[in-house]
C-alpha cells in the first residue's frame, strides 16, 4: 500500500466538539484504520496539525495521542510543508478571519458552522473559496445520522406519499452553573461572543429540512432568553444576553410546513435529544439521531376523543422501526472522508461554502423575523 501524506491544520481541537467529534472520532479514527483507501494500493493518510490558544492544552493533547505537529500560530499552521487542507472548530467571532487567511494561503477549507456571523461574511467565503480555486466544505453532520439516513430513504422511496409537514423537537436542560455545572460554554450564552441559539442551530435545521425534505422558503421565528443569570466557568455569574431559545415555523417548497422548537430549558419527554415527526399522505415517520419508526396509512389507528374515560391504546406500539439495512460509521467521520476524497481525486461533493452560507442566512432572516414579528421570505441562493 502506498500512503499519501495529506496535513490538516484543526484550529480549535482543544474546544469540546473540535476535540471529540473531528479529531478523536474523526481524524485519529481514520488513522486507527489504517487510513483511508483512495484506490489503486493507494492509501490517504491525514497528519493533524494542531492549533489553538492554550501552548498547555495542545502540548497535553499532542502527547496523548502522540501527534507530531502544534503550535499556537496559525501562519505557522498554515506555513507548514505538509498543510493542503485548514479546519476550523473555533468560536463563532474567530472564525471567519481565519477562514480568510487560510484561503489566502491557498489552503482548501472545511469548517463547523455557522462558517461566519453574518450572511454577508459567509457569502464572501464562498466567493474567495471559489476565486481561490480552493475546494471547501461545511460541516452538515446530522445528514450521516443513521435516523436521518433512514429517513432520507424514506423519503426517496416514496413512503411518504404527499408530506404534508414537519414537526421538530430538539434541546435538553443545560444547567445554570451555580449548583451543577453546565454541559455547555459560557460563551453560547452570551450574544457579544457569537452565541444564541437560532446562529447555533436555524443552519443545522437548514440543510436537514433542504437535504431531506424541500427547500425552505419562508420563516417565522420566536427567540427568548428564558434563563437570564448564569454562572460561568470560572464560578463567576453573568447575564445571558443570547437567546437560549428559539420556536420557528417554517414554510417549504410544495406547501409543506415545517415546525421547529429548539432549546436549552426543556426537560427531555422523547426517546432522543432530537426528534423531526414527518407525516405524510400514506404515511408518518419519526426519526433521531439513531432510530426512525414509521406508521402507514394501512396500519394508523382510529382513535376516538373521548376525555371522560381513560386513555388505553398503546399508540407508540403502533410503530414499527426501520431497520438499519446497513452499517453507519460516526457521521462527522463520514463526512470527513467524502470531502478529504474530493480534494485529493476530485470526487463529487456538495456541501461546499455556499451551501454553508445557506444556513447563515436562514439564522439571519429568523433573527430579524423575531426582531420584526413576521414571517420572512427566503430568496433561493444562485
Amino acid at each position: 500500500m502506498r500512503r499519501k501524506v495529506i496535513g490538516i491544520v484543526m484550529n480549535g481541537v482543544t474546544g469540546r466538539m473540535g476535540y471529540r467529534q473531528h479529531l478523536v472520532r474523526s481524524i485519529l479514527a481514520i488513522r486507527e484504520q489504517g487510513g483511508l483507501s483512495l484506490g489503486d494500493g493507494e492509501v490517504l493518510w491525514p497528519e493533524p496539525i494542531l492549533v489553538g490558544r492554550s501552548e498547555h492544552k495542545l502540548r497535553e493533547l499532542a502527547a496523548k495521542h502522540g501527534l507530531e505537529h502544534w503550535t499556537t500560530s496559525l501562519e505557522e499552521a498554515l506555513a507548514h510543508p505538509l498543510t493542503e487542507i485548514y479546519f476550523d472548530a473555533q468560536v463563532t467571532p474567530m472564525r471567519e478571519k481565519s477562514l480568510r487567511a487560510a484561503i489566502a494561503a491557498g489552503k482548501h477549507i472545511y469548517t463547523e458552522k455557522p462558517t461566519a456571523e453574518s450572511f454577508d461574511g459567509a457569502l464572501e467565503l464562498a466567493k474567495l473559496a471559489a476565486d481561490a480555486g480552493v475546494r471547501s466544505g461545511a460541516v452538515q453532520d446530522k445528514l450521516f445520522l443513521p435516523g436521518l439516513r433512514k429517513l432520507k430513504r424514506l423519503v426517496d422511496g416514496g413512503f411518504f406519499g404527499r408530506i404534508l409537514s414537519v414537526r421538530g423537537e430538539f434541546g435538553y436542560w443545560v444547567f445554570e452553573g451555580d449548583w451543577q455545572s453546565a454541559q455547555r460554554p459560557s460563551w453560547n450564552y452570551r450574544a457579544e461572543d457569537g452565541g444564541g441559539m437560532v446562529l447555533d442551530m436555524f443552519p443545522h435545521w437548514q440543510y436537514v429540512l433542504e437535504g431531506i425534505i424541500a427547500p425552505i422558503r419562508s420563516v417565522y421565528a420566536q427567540t427568548v432568553t428564558h434563563i437570564e443569570t448564569r454562572v460561568d466557568e470560572q464560578g463567576n455569574e453573568y447575564k445571558a444576553t443570547a437567546d437560549d431559545a428559539a420556536y420557528g415555523v417554517f414554510e417549504l417548497e410544495g406547501g409543506i410546513i415545517a415546525q421547529i422548537n429548539s432549546s436549552w430549558a426543556v426537560r427531555v419527554d422523547r426517546d432522543e435529544l432530537v426528534e423531526f415527526q414527518v407525516d405524510g399522505t400514506d404515511g408518518s415517520a419519526v426519526a433521531g439521531l439513531r432510530n426512525c419508526r414509521v406508521q402507514h396509512r394501512a396500519t394508523t389507528p382510529k382513535p376516538v376523543w373521548n376525555p371522560d374515560l381513560p386513555a388505553t391504546e398503546d399508540f407508540r406500539g403502533q410503530w414499527r422501526q426501520v431497520p438499519d439495512n446497513e452499517e453507519f460509521d460516526n457521521g462527522f467521520k463520514a463526512q470527513w472522508e467524502l470531502f478529504l476524497r474530493h480534494v485529493v481525486t476530485g470526487s463529487p461533493y456538495q456541501w461546499d461554502l455556499l451551501e454553508g452560507a445557506k444556513g447563515v442566512q436562514l439564522a439571519e432572516l429568523a433573527l430579524r423575523s423575531a426582531r420584526e414579528g413576521r414571517r420572512v421570505a427566503v430568496p433561493e441562493l444562485g
